[in-house]
C-alpha cells in the first residue's frame, strides 16, 4: 500500500485512543481536578500515590472519582469514523491508557465499541504496552489506529493505516517517510491554543479591578504620578491573581460548566485548552502577581493580595455552594479591591465608600444569582420527568422558592447603597474635596435609575449572568458613568475657580 493513500482493507479492526483523540480532553487530568474538588484535604496524597506508579495512581483516582462519560467533549470526526467502520462490519476497539473503569464508562455511554483495552492495576496501557496489547488482540494481523500524540508513533508505524487526530504535521511527514498510509482528522473549527488561553484568563473581567483606582480618584490624587504608578502596578498584579482564580474555578467546575447553557463553551469544559497548560499558567500568574507586589508596590499591598487569593480559593472550593455566604463573599471581594487600592496608593479609604461598596456589590451579587436561578428554573422538568429540581439546581444552595426573597434582598441592598451615598453627600466634611457638595446630589438619581434598571432587566430575563460585564457593554451604563464623572468633576472644579 502506498504511503498517504489511507485505504483500509475490509475487515481490518479499528483501534481508537481516548484522551486527545476520541475526546479532546484528558480524563486523567480531569480526574485529578474532580478529586481536588471533592477531596481537597487529600491533595497531599496524590504525589505519594504517584510514586507507586501510573497504573496504581490511576486506579487510586478511579476509586474516588470518574469523569461523566455523557458530558465529555467528543470529537465528531472520530465518532463518524467509528460509526463508518461499524457500518462496514469492522471490529472497533477502544484502546486507551485511561483507567479501565473510565474506558468502560465511555464505551457503555457511546455503545460503539466491541472491546475495551485500558490500563489495569498491573499494566499502564501506554506506548509499547498499548502496541503489544493491540497486536495480541488482533493476533498480529493488520489494524487501523487513531491517535494524537508522540506515544502513538510506534503504534502507528505498525498499523495498516494511521489516523492522526489533531496531531502535529511532523508526525504525518515522519510516518509517510516510513511508508505508513496516513489519514488526518482535524477539528471542524480549529481553535488557537493562545486564543483559548486568553479566553480562560477572562481579561474582560479585569474591568472589575478598576475599583483599585476609586480611592485615588475620590481623594483627587490622580495627578500624583508616584501613587498613580503604584496603583497601575497593583492593577496588573490584581489582574494576575484574578485570572488565577478564574482558571482555578474553571478547572474545578469542568463538569458543572458542561451542564450549563453558556459555560459549556469555556476552554476547559470544551476541551480546547489542555488542563496542564492551565495549571502551568496558574502557577506563573501567582508568581508574577506577588512578584510585582513585593518588588514595586509594598508588603502591605502584597498582604491584601494574599487575603484576596485566600478568599478566592475558599470561594471556589467551599463558599460558592453555601447559602448567602457566596454573595457576601462576592460583595466582599469587590469591596476588598477598593481597600487594596487605598493600600497601594497610600490613601485612606472612607468608611462611607466601604459601606456604599458593600451594599452596592451585594445587590449585584444577588442579581447574578437571581438571573442564574431564573435560567435554571426554566429548565426544571415537568411533572413526571426523572430529573428533580435539586439536580437541575446542583452546585448552588438556592432553590426556586427562594426567587422572591433573592429579588427583595437584592433590590433592598441596591437602594441602601444609594441611601449611604445620600448620607455621605449630606456630611459637612465633604467640603474637604468638593466646594459645592450639593451638586453631588445629582448623582443619586442617576445611580437610583441604574440599579433599578438592572433589576427590571433581570426580572424580564434580558440580563446576562454577570451584571458587571453587562455594564461594560451597555450604552446606557456608559452614559450613567459619564454623568457621575462629569458631576463629580464640576463639583470639584467649581471650588477651584470660584
Amino acid at each position: 500500500m502506498t504511503a498517504g493513500s489511507g485505504q483500509t482493507s475490509p475487515g481490518t479492526p479499528l483501534y481508537v485512543d481516548l484522551d486527545g483523540t476520541l475526546t479532546s480532553t484528558d480524563t486523567l487530568w480531569e480526574s485529578v481536578c474532580l478529586f481536588l474538588r471533592a477531596h481537597p484535604t487529600r491533595a497531599w496524597q496524590l504525589p505519594i500515590r504517584l510514586l507507586s506508579g501510573k497504573s496504581a495512581f490511576k486506579r487510586y483516582l478511579a476509586g474516588y472519582v470518574c469523569p461523566d462519560a455523557a458530558s465529555l467533549p467528543y470529537h465528531d470526526g472520530v465518532l463518524s469514523e467509528i460509526r463508518s467502520a461499524r457500518a462496514d462490519g469492522r471490529r472497533t476497539v477502544l484502546a486507551t491508557a485511561a483507567d479501565e473503569s473510565i474506558a468502560r464508562a465511555v464505551a457503555d455511554e457511546l455503545e460503539l465499541f466491541d472491546e475495551v483495552l485500558a490500563t489495569t492495576p498491573e499494566r499502564n496501557l501506554r506506548g509499547d504496552a498499548k502496541r503489544e496489547a493491540i497486536l495480541e488482540d488482533c493476533a498480529g494481523g493488520a489494524f487501523e489506529y487513531a491517535g494524537d500524540a508522540a506515544p502513538d508513533l510506534d503504534i502507528w508505524k505498525g498499523a495498516e493505516t494511521a489516523i492522526l487526530v489533531n496531531a502535529p504535521a511532523r508526525f504525518k511527514r515522519q510516518l509517510e517517510s516510513d511508508g505508513v498510509a496516513t489519514r488526518t482528522l482535524g477539528a471542524a473549527v480549529p481553535v488557537s491554543p493562545l486564543r483559548a488561553l486568553a479566553k480562560a484568563l477572562r481579561p474582560h473581567q479585569w474591568l472589575k479591578n478598576a475599583l483599585l483606582f476609586a480611592p485615588l480618584t475620590l481623594a483627587q490624587q490622580l495627578g500624583d504620578s508616584a501613587r498613580l504608578l503604584d496603583t497601575l502596578i497593583a492593577f496588573v498584579a490584581f489582574s494576575c491573581i484574578a485570572s488565577f482564580g478564574y482558571l482555578l474555578n474553571d478547572l474545578l467546575d469542568i463538569e458543572a460548566d458542561r451542564a450549563h447553557e453558556t459555560k459549556c463553551k469555556r476552554p476547559f469544559a470544551a476541551g480546547t485548552l489542555p488542563i496542564p497548560t492551565g495549571l502551568a499558567t496558574a502557577g506563573f500568574l501567582i508568581a508574577l502577581g506577588f512578584g510585582l507586589s513585593f518588588a514595586f508596590v509594598s508588603q502591605a499591598f502584597a498582604a491584601m493580595l494574599g487575603i484576596y487569593l485566600v478568599a478566592t480559593v475558599s470561594y471556589s472550593f467551599y463558599l460558592k455552594e453555601r447559602l448567602f455566604l457566596d454573595v457576601l463573599v462576592l460583595a466582599g471581594l469587590y469591596t476588598h479591591r477598593v481597600l487594596s487600592g487605598g493600600v497601594a496608593a497610600d490613601v485612606v479609604v472612607s468608611t462611607w465608600l466601604l459601606a456604599f461598596s458593600v451594599f452596592f456589590f451585594l445587590s449585584l451579587a444577588l442579581v447574578k444569582r437571581y438571573v442564574e436561578l431564573i435560567a435554571k428554573q426554566r429548565k426544571v422538568p415537568a411533572a413526571g420527568d426523572s430529573a428533580s429540581e435539586e439536580e437541575v439546581l446542583s452546585r448552588r444552595a438556592y432553590q426556586p422558592v427562594d426567587l422572591g426573597l433573592v429579588e427583595t434582598m437584592g433590590i433592598t441592598a441596591g437602594y441602601l447603597s444609594i441611601l449611604v451615598l445620600g448620607l455621605y453627600v449630606s456630611r459637612d466634611d465633604v467640603t474637604q474635596y468638593y466646594a459645592q457638595p450639593e451638586l453631588l446630589w445629582l448623582i443619586t438619581p442617576l445611580m437610583l435609575y441604574w440599579i433599578s434598571r438592572v433589576w427590571f432587566l433581570a426580572r424580564r430575563g434580558e440580563l446576562n449572568n454577570d451584571p458587571v460585564l453587562f455594564a461594560a457593554t451597555d450604552r446606557i451604563s456608559y452614559c450613567v458613568v459619564a454623568g457621575v464623572g462629569v458631576i463629580g468633576l464640576i463639583a470639584a472644579m467649581w471650588g477651584r475657580t470660584s
